[in-house]
């Protein structure tokens, strides 16, 4: 089984939530919840969430794999 690192603070996780692969330890997510918005730790929160998340597919300008 794979050994899962908090995708904030990045140490081993022992317990919390895991997303799509991805984990939360329960010091993190307890931060995260209790956060007003617009804080600079949400902000910071958020960075991390989205880095991890978020992929954007590339796709090259002279691509021929679309629909009319």
């Amino acid at each position: 089984m794979k050994k899962h690192n908090c995708i904030i603070c990045n140490r081993p996780l022992e317990n919390g939530i895991i997303v799509n692969g991805k984990g939360i330890c329960n010091n993190c997510e307890s931060r995260l919840v209790n956060l007003q918005v617009g804080n600079d730790f949400y902000e910071y929160y958020k960075h991390c969430i989205k880095k991890k998340f978020i992929h954007f597919k590339v796709v090259p300008d002279n691509c021929q794999d679309y629909q009319l």
